[in-house]
C-alpha cells in the first residue's frame, strides 16, 4: 500500500430543507389553515480518528467530499427527513488545516476523536409557524440554510516515541529491523528506505514503545537536496531521537563528526523545538575495521562536548542492550544521566575540581619546614635576647642612682594629693556634726 502522508481535499456540508407552504383542505372542513412542514437539516462533514488507518492515500484520489442536503417539508404538518452527516476516518495523528489561511484546526491525537469540520445547514421553517391571529393564512415559508464549505490540508505525524535519524544508508532500516518485528527494505544503497516505517519494540518488564525508521536525511535537505525533510514532521512527536552514525561512510571528506554536525543542522532549520529533544549518539558498523579506526577520535571530540557515545553493530548485534537501555530510560524516567548532556557535564566539572585542588594542598604541606625554620629563628633571637639581658642589667646597677632620684621626684605629687584628701573630708563633716548636736 502506498504511504501518503499530505493531501488536499474540498468538503462540503449539506443544505438544510426548506420549509413548506401548504393548508389543510378536507372535506367539510372549511378554512382548515396553514400546515406546510419544516425542512430537514443537512448532514455535516465529521473526521474520526481511526486507529486501524496508517496513511491517506483514500484521499489522494478522492479529494471532493459533500454531505447530502435535508429533505424538503411536505404538507400536512409532515417534516423534511434530516440528513445523515458524512464521516471521513482518518488515521490517528491527522493534522487538519485550513487551506488558505494555514491555521491549525485540529489535531487528531488520540484514537476515536472527533471533528465536525462542516456544519451542515438548518432547515427552514414552513408556513404553519408563521400563522398568528392577524395573519391567518401565511403563504409563505423560510428557506433551509446553506451548508459551511472549506478547503482542507489534511498531515500526517505518525505517532511514535523514538525516532531513528541518519544519513542514507546508515543502517536505520537494520536497526529497527534487529529490535522490532517491523521488516522494512534493507540494501546497500542509498535512500532505500522511501517512506517512514514504524515497529514496536517490546522492553523489559513487559515495557513497549514505537520507533519510527524516516527517510536518510544530507546537507542541503531543508533546500530540496534528496529527499528533503518533509519526513521530519513524522519524529515531531517523538520524546527520544536516536542519532545513527555510519563509522564506514565511504566519500570524499565523509567524516563521522562532520556527519553528526550536518544532521543537528539541519534539525535546526526544520525545527529549534525538534533539535532541542534529548539525542542519543550510536556509532554503526562497528563490525567493520575501518570503522573502528574512526571510532576513537569521534568519541573523543564528542567527549570534549559533553556528550556520550554508544558504538554498536546493528548486522551482529554488538553493544546495542546499552544502547536501548538508555533509550528507555530517557523515555520512561526522563532522565539524561546516560547521554551526558548539560546536567551530567556539570556534575562532571563538580567531581573534578577537587583534583585541581590537590596540588595546592600538597604544596602547603611543602611549605611546612619553612614554617619550622621560621620557629628555629624566632628560638635563635630569643636565645639572643636572652644573652644580650645581663649586659643590660649591669648597665642599670651602674646607673641606679639616677633613676632613685627620678622615682622620688614623680611620686611626690601622689603624696601631696593624700594629704589633701583627709582635709577636704574633714570640712565636709563638720557641717553635720554641728546639726547632730543641735538636736
Amino acid at each position: 500500500m502506498k504511504f501518503v502522508d499530505e493531501v488536499r481535499i474540498y468538503v462540503k456540508a449539506g443544505d438544510g430543507g426548506n420549509g413548506a407552504v401548504a393548508f389543510r383542505r378536507e372535506k367539510f372542513i372549511e378554512r382548515g389553515g396553514p400546515n406546510g412542514g419544516d425542512g430537514g437539516n443537512g448532514g455535516s462533514v465529521v473526521f474520526v480518528a481511526n486507529p486501524q488507518l496508517t496513511t491517506l492515500l483514500d484521499y489522494r484520489y478522492q479529494q471532493h467530499h459533500r454531505a447530502k442536503n435535508g429533505e424538503h417539508g411536505m404538507g400536512s404538518d409532515c417534516n423534511g427527513h434530516g440528513a445523515e452527516d458524512l464521516v471521513l476516518q482518518v488515521p490517528v495523528g491527522t493534522l487538519i488545516r485550513n487551506e488558505q489561511t494555514g491555521e491549525l484546526l485540529v489535531d487528531l491525537s488520540d484514537p476515536g476523536q472527533q471533528y465536525v469540520a462542516a456544519k451542515g445547514g438548518r432547515g427552514g421553517l414552513g408556513n404553519m409557524n408563521f400563522a398568528t391571529s392577524t395573519r391567518q393564512t401565511p403563504r409563505f415559508a423560510q428557506d433551509g440554510g446553506k451548508g459551511e464549505e472549506i478547503t482542507l490540508r489534511l498531515e500526517l505525524k505518525l505517532l511514535a516515541d523514538v525516532g531513528l535519524l541518519g544519513f542514507p544508508n546508515a543502517g536505520k532500516s537494520t536497526f529497527i529491523s534487529r529490535v522490532s518485528r517491523a521488516r522494512p527494505k534493507v540494501a546497500d544503497y542509498p535512500f532505500t528506505t522511501l517512506v517512514p516505517n514504524l515497529g514496536m519494540v517490546q522492553y523489559k518488564d513487559n515495557l513497549s514503545f514505537v520507533m519510527a525508521d524516516i527517510p536518510g536525511i544530507i546537507e542541503g535537505a531543508s533546500e530540496g537536496v534528496g529527499l528533503g525533510h518533509q519526513f521530519l514532521r513524522h519524529v515531531e512527536r517523538c520524546k527520544v531521537l536516536v542519532h545513527l552514525i555510519d563509522m564506514g561512510a565511504e566519500g570524499e571528506g565523509r567524516k563521522p563528526l562532520d556527519d553528526f554536525n550536518i544532521l543537528n543542522e539541519e534539525l535546526k532549520k526544520y525545527s529549534e523545538e525538534l533539535a532541542s529533544k534529548p539525542q542519543v549518539v550510536a556509532a554503526n558498523k562497528l563490525d567493520l575495521t575501518e570503522a573502528r579506526e574512526r571510532l576513537g577520535p569521534f568519541t573523543e571530540a564528542l567527549r570534549r562536548k559533553g556528550i556520550r557515545v554508544y558504538p554498536v553493530s546493528c548486522a551482529t548485534g554488538e553493544g546495542m542492550q546499552p544502547l536501548m537501555d538508555a533509550v528507555a530510560e530517557v523515555l520512561f524516567t526522563g532522565s539524561t544521566d546516560k547521554l551526558f548532556l548539560e546536567m551530567p557535564t556539570t556534575r562532571r566539572l563538580a567531581t573534578m575540581a577537587p583534583v585541581k585542588k590537590a596540588p595546592a594542598k600538597k604544596a602547603a604541606v611543602k611549605k611546612a619546614p619553612a614554617k619550622k625554620a621560621a620557629v628555629k629563628k624566632a628560638s635563635a633571637k630569643k636565645a639572643g635576647a636572652a644573652k644580650k639581658a645581663p649586659a643590660k642589667k649591669a648597665a642599670a646597677k651602674k646607673s641606679s642612682r639616677k633613676p632613685v632620684a627620678k622615682k622620688a621626684t614623680r611620686k611626690a605629687p601622689v603624696k601631696k594629693a593624700v594629704r589633701k584628701a583627709p582635709v577636704k573630708k574633714a570640712a565636709r563633716k563638720a557641717p553635720a556634726k554641728k546639726s547632730g548636736g543641735r538636736r
